[in-house]
């Protein structure tokens, strides 16, 4: 092991010095591997089917868009065994759908309203790290103001959270919490009620992947209408305003 001398001279540090050009070696490496893995994929797709890629750019008229959590181990297409073009995908920190995100509402509305999705999964995982993380008192940075709102589904389930006592079930149930009330905010949308009141095909599921097995829970929240908001969410057609 190297080591670094003081700048007042005195006894040399212990401090390793870093290999800069191993470092560089292996970032090139992890780098040219993804170009890599690109070229053998075109090359199996034009194997399969060599019109793959003529078909593909025409255009895409996936049947389902996909709410879910950012973490690599969750790619939609591979878990659910769909192609490119089968699936609209919109990712974020632990599957939040936030009535401000216009990232979130532009992804929906495009889906909706432009591509006619006829189903709406929000997809969140067990074991999902931005769950867990909101379940501390810890700082993380910039995204504590993102995490509150896992933090605000916590205190509505309070009195059932609290009786948890092994935190990795604790948070697997948030996990589950947590994609319910994603899934009635996204119902709470003007998007989707909107919808609802124009076609009968669109539905809103709440899905939970178990990284262990692969397999999805389906929680059961399958929604085709506002029926079960309660009267205070529904919204009436779109009318003008009254000019005062």
């Amino acid at each position: 092991m190297s080591t670094i001398e003081n700048k007042n001279g005195s006894s040399p540090s212990l401090k390793p010095t870093l290999d800069v050009s191993q470092i560089k070696l292996a970032q090139k490496h992890s780098y040219e591997k993804l170009k890599e893995g690109n070229a053998n994929w075109v090359s199996t797709r034009l194997e399969e089917d060599p019109e793959y890629f003529t078909k593909l750019a025409k255009g895409q008229s996936p049947e389902v868009l996909w709410i879910g959590c950012s973490d690599s181990r969750v790619p939609a297409n591979e878990v659910t065994g769909t192609k490119p073009g089968e699936v609209f995908v919109h990712r974020n920190i632990a599957n939040v759908c936030n009535h401000t995100d216009m990232n979130m509402l532009s992804v929906l509305d495009y889906a909706v309203n432009v591509l006619k999705v006829k189903h709406v999964i929000v997809a969140g995982h067990y074991g999902c790290g931005g769950v867990a993380a909101a379940l501390t008192h810890k700082q993380f940075g910039i995204i504590d103001n993102w995490l509150r709102h896992i933090k605000d589904v916590y205190r509505l389930h309070s009195n059932e959270l609290d009786r948890i006592t092994d935190q990795t079930q604790k948070v697997n149930r948030l996990v589950e919490l947590n994609v319910t009330e994603q899934v009635y905010n996204l119902c709470k949308t003007s998007i989707i009620q909107n919808a609802w009141m124009e076609r009968q095909d669109l539905e809103v599921h709440g899905w939970v992947i178990d990284l262990g097995s692969g397999k999805v829970k389906d929680l059961g929240l399958s929604s085709s209408s506002p029926d079960n908001l309660g009267y205070f969410y529904e919204l009436d057609s779109t009318e003008a305003l009254a000019v005062h």
